[in-house]
């Protein structure tokens, strides 16, 4: 009976205020849209960093004849340099450190140049002669570029250590600085949103004030008088939730991966796996700040 007398007094509720549970709805289908787009964005950051760095390489340039600099002075750096540097490498206390190592001469380091760059200006003053020689080295993990960079750098022969990982990381950034942009603007629509579910819970009390008061005299407890209210907004969030995690998952599932993931297939693309992850919690999101905004909300009209 106590179930039925509430549903009623849910369905009254909705139906009294229905164009503001309307714009409770579209307001947390919105927030909570891009909660779900920043946390898909960290997931695809994430994803990108794993892919990229564990390929990220240590180039080791050699001193070639017009080079001069501390350890080079304009002579190209003698085979038994290059031998002792891989066997630093190799057989040296970072060893263990060090997943792989390639040598690159001049003539391979020129056509590595021209499939790059060919028809550009800086490939018509390019000639085998003007490339460095270089060993590519894999690191164990990413983290090890470090020590392969700081072994290296000072032996003899050794123009310059670059470590791919540095080059990734402005594009790293730009996606994080995106990615709090979405935060951002998520936290802004959900205080907009429990703002708007605390109004309508207070319109809704106060266009039950004297039915609330005959509640009280007759002995209800709070906890019976506050449930209708409190699933009212809950139901309003959770329809929101629900289409914010429709959208996601729709967005991920016909846009990212029917449509970009064909054209980028070297990089990984966040899957409807991912989705189904953040699903749930945009709906346990929307529910507990909606619930917790309406007992708010209507605390004052239980002192009736």
């Amino acid at each position: 009976m106590r179930l039925q007398l509430i549903a009623q007094e849910v369905w009254n509720g909705l139906r009294r205020n229905l164009s503001v549970v309307v714009s409770v709805v579209l307001v947390t289908f919105i927030s909570l849209s891009f909660v779900g787009a920043a946390i898909l964005l960290q997931m695809q950051i994430n994803q990108m960093k794993g892919f990229w760095y564990d390929r990220a390489q240590v180039g080791i340039y050699f001193c070639g004849p017009v080079d001069a600099t501390e350890t080079c002075t304009q002579t190209a750096a003698t085979g038994e340099q290059v031998q002792a540097v891989r066997d630093v490498l190799e057989t040296g206390a970072i060893a263990p450190y060090v997943s792989h190592v390639e040598f690159e001469d001049r003539e391979l380091a020129y056509q590595n140049f021209m499939e790059q760059f060919g028809g550009t200006t800086s490939a018509e003053f390019a000639s085998p002669e003007t490339m460095n020689e270089a060993l590519w080295v894999q690191p164990a993990t990413p983290q090890d570029a470090v020590l392969i960079q700081e072994a290296t750098s000072a032996l003899p022969g050794v123009l310059e250590v670059r470590d791919q990982q540095a080059l990734l990381e402005p594009i790293f950034q730009v996606l994080n600085t995106a990615s709090l942009a979405a935060i951002g603007i998520a936290v802004l629509m959900l205080v907009a949103a429990v703002l708007l579910i605390s109004t309508t819970i207070r319109l809704s009390a106060f266009s039950r004030k004297r039915e609330l008061g005959i509640m009280r005299l007759v002995g209800a407890s709070n906890r019976f008088i506050q449930t209708p209210f409190i699933i009212e907004g809950v139901v309003a969030a959770l329809l929101g939730a629900v289409l914010a995690a429709a959208s996601v998952i729709a967005v991920v599932h016909f846009f990212l991966q029917g449509y970009v993931a064909p054209m980028l297939q070297t990089i990984a693309i966040v899957t409807i796996d991912d989705a189904l992850v953040v699903a749930p919690v945009l709906v346990g999101v929307g529910v507990l700040f909606a619930g917790v905004a309406a007992a708010v909300a209507i605390r004052r009209y239980l002192k009736i």
